[in-house]
């Protein structure tokens, strides 16, 4: 009887390690970066592709990723608001390889209406070029 209670005690506290655990990791959120040419004229001077992903621990936000593939160097890197497949307003800066090819990243504390918007995929991520200032590369934060 006593082995039967330590083997419950001892898979009980496995369980909960490993719930805590995974508890700790954060939320992660992924975005494929893809072209979206904002009119006709951008066609030819949009392109490349990458992906990101976000990871929420609390109300901090890490983002992390790559891409490749522009037809210029990457000039700025910025997170947004707005539905999905709506632009929006950008509000934080990320650091981002001014190549053709590179990373992005960044971290940031979110509101609680940050947190709530993040969750809802209301977050994209987009990279600006030289040729395409409007936006090269974008794709929204998801599940």
């Amino acid at each position: 009887m006593k082995r039967v209670f330590t083997a419950m005690w001892i898979g009980s506290a496995i369980l909960w390690l490993a719930f805590s655990a995974g508890a700790q990791a954060g939320q992660r959120f992924k975005a494929r970066l893809s072209p979206v040419p904002m009119d006709a004229t951008m066609k030819g001077n949009v392109t490349g592709l990458g992906s990101v992903t976000a990871v929420l621990e609390g109300t901090k936000l890490t983002i992390t990723g790559t891409f490749e593939g522009l037809r210029t160097s990457a000039t700025v890197a910025r997170l947004h608001n707005g539905p999905t497949g709506v632009r929006g307003p950008a509000f934080f800066d990320l650091s981002v390889s001014k190549e053709t090819s590179g990373k992005v990243s960044g971290s940031l504390d979110l509101t609680p209406a940050q947190v709530e918007d993040l969750k809802k995929g209301r977050f994209y991520v987009q990279v600006h070029s030289e040729k395409a200032p409007e936006g090269n590369l974008w794709g929204w934060l998801l599940r």
